[in-house]
C-alpha cells in the first residue's frame, strides 16, 4: 500500500537567500491504529482540508455494538478516511488488552477543530440535518465566533432512511454550495450510511464527518458534559442523567454487549 499523505510542502528563503524547506506532510498511517477491523485515528492531526476529499466517523461501544448486527454500518465505519475514538470504553479496551494509550476524541472536538481551520482560510460550511431551530441557533452562534466562514443549512425529513429523490436534491444543493467541509447529523447510523451511500456524488467536500449529537451541543439545545467530566472519564454518566431517555439503551444494553464481544475476541485486536 502505498502512503496516503496528508499535509503541504512550503519553501522560504534565509537571510542569506539560500532555500529552505519544510516538508509538512505525514504518512496517514502513522496516525492510525488497528482495533479489529477498524482503523483509528490517534489525532486530529490526521484530519486537513488540504489533498483528497475525506469522510471522518466516529467510535465508540454504542456504534460498536450497533455494527455487529448491520452490516451496511459497519461496512461505513471501515471505509472511513479517518475514525475517531469517541469513547472511554474504546481507549479503555485498547489500553487493557493492547497496552496501547489513545486518548479519547470526541466529535465535538472534531467539530472545533475544523471550524478552527475553516476560521484561518476564510472557508465555506454546510450543516446537513437536525431541526431548522437547532440549525438556526447554529448560524447565529458561527456568526458571532466565526463570521469569516461562509455558511449554508438543510434540515432534511426526520424519517428511518432519506428516499433516493430527496438524497439526490441535497447532494445537488451541496455540490452547489461547494463546501470545504460537511457536517451530517442524522444520528447514528443513518448518518454514517448516508454518506457512505453519496460520498462519491460529492464534488468539492475536502471533509465529511458525522457528528450527532454535535449540532445541539453547538446550538445550545443540549449541554455537553463540562470538562471536568470529561477528565473524569465520566461524560457518559453526566449524559445520562441529562438524557436518561436517549442514553439508556447506550449504556444498559450496548456497552454491556461491547465489553463481552471485545473480552471474547480480545485475541483479534
Amino acid at each position: 500500500m502505498s502512503p496516503q499523505w496528508i499535509g503541504t510542502v512550503s519553501y522560504g528563503a534565509d537571510r542569506d537567500g539560500s532555500v529552505y524547506k519544510h516538508d509538512f506532510r505525514c504518512d496517514l498511517r502513522r496516525y492510525m491504529q488497528k482495533f479489529f477491523n477498524y482503523k483509528l485515528a490517534e489525532s486530529l492531526d490526521a484530519v486537513t482540508l488540504d489533498g483528497a476529499s475525506k469522510v471522518v466517523n466516529c467510535l465508540n461501544p454504542h456504534s460498536f455494538a450497533k455494527a455487529l448486527d448491520d452490516k451496511d454500518f459497519r461496512t461505513a465505519l471501515e471505509n472511513s478516511d479517518v475514525l475517531l475514538p469517541d469513547g472511554e470504553g474504546i481507549c479503555m479496551s485498547l489500553r487493557r488488552w493492547r497496552g496501547v494509550r489513545v486518548a479519547k476524541i470526541a466529535g465535538d472536538d472534531l467539530h472545533r477543530y475544523l471550524l478552527s481551520l475553516l476560521s484561518q482560510r476564510r472557508g465555506k460550511v454546510y450543516y446537513m440535518g437536525s431541526t431548522e431551530k437547532v440549525l438556526n441557533l447554529i448560524v447565529e452562534r458561527l456568526g458571532r465566533e466565526h463570521p469569516e466562514i461562509v455558511v449554508r443549512t438543510l434540515s432534511p425529513s426526520f424519517c428511518d432512511e432519506l428516499g433516493e429523490e430527496e438524497s439526490q436534491e441535497i447532494v445537488n444543493d451541496i455540490n452547489a454550495f461547494a463546501p470545504d467541509v460537511l457536517f451530517v447529523s442524522m444520528t447514528a447510523p443513518k448518518q454514517e450510511k448516508w454518506v457512505e451511500r453519496y460520498k462519491s456524488l460529492l464534488c468539492d467536500v475536502k471533509v465529511t464527518a458525522s457528528i450527532g449529537a454535535v449540532f445541539d451541543f453547538y446550538a445550545g439545545t443540549v449541554r455537553r458534559a463540562p470538562q471536568w467530566a470529561v477528565r473524569l472519564k465520566v461524560e457518559w454518566l453526566f449524559r445520562l442523567l441529562k438524557e436518561p431517555r436517549r442514553m439508556w439503551e447506550r449504556n444498559f444494553v450496548s456497552t454491556p454487549r461491547y465489553l463481552k464481544w471485545v473480552r471474547k475476541h480480545r485475541d483479534e485486536m
